[in-house]
């Protein structure tokens, strides 16, 4: 609500955190030099079925903000890793635009996150990170589920390279031991050609 009703308090407060984040994040870089490889920018953007935000309040209170964290990463030679869940195909191309190298957690399962269209129309441009279910494969699915998903993200996302197989957030307390052996196991054996 604040977004529309009082968007100048929104810039203000935003301006404070993002300030503290990025002067902090500088004083890192600066106490380990070219031992940092990758910086997490991160703001979650998307429900399962849509942005949460309109695609102009992005364009105007985040993404500014997020791309002088971005540039201050790349300054530093530091690849950037942005997570944001849900459903946040729309705001991709200005994600893209604003530098980020790496997209976290690739929620295949929400609307317009289609694995092999997000791969076709941005795998030159960015590195998927994630895109092992835990919403349902990993914490209710069958071991077989799980392989196939494993199999079907290294082919769909993997291909040409730019992928790194992960699960799409944390590990749910309910995920049975067995799926995630399967998760790890499958990887392995499919990347050597024994899948």
């Amino acid at each position: 609500m604040d977004l529309l009703l009082n968007p100048e308090m929104v810039h203000h407060c935003l301006d404070i955190l993002f300030e503290l984040a990025y002067q902090n994040t500088r004083r890192i870089y600066e106490a380990i030099p070219e031992q940092v490889v990758y910086s997490y920018v991160a703001e979650d953007l998307g429900s399962q079925e849509a942005l949460l935000f309109s695609p102009d309040q992005i364009r105007e209170f985040f993404i500014p903000r997020m791309k002088r964290m971005i540039d201050l990463a790349h300054e530093h030679g530091v690849y950037v890793f942005h997570h944001s869940d849900g459903a946040i195909r729309e705001t991709l191309p200005d994600m893209i635009a604003a530098g980020i190298d790496v997209l976290n957690p690739i929620q295949w399962r929400c609307k317009g996150m289609d694995r092999a269209a997000l791969k076709r129309d941005f795998g030159d441009q960015i590195v998927f990170h994630g895109a092992m279910d835990n919403q349902y494969t990993l914490a209710f699915g069958t071991v077989d589920e799980v392989r196939q998903e494993v199999i079907d993200n290294l082919q769909i996302l993997g291909a040409g390279d730019g992928y790194i197989l992960a699960p799409c957030h944390n590990i749910q307390a309910v995920s049975p031991p067995e799926n995630i052996v399967a998760m790890y196991e499958t990887a392995y054996e499919y990347s050597r050609g024994s899948a």
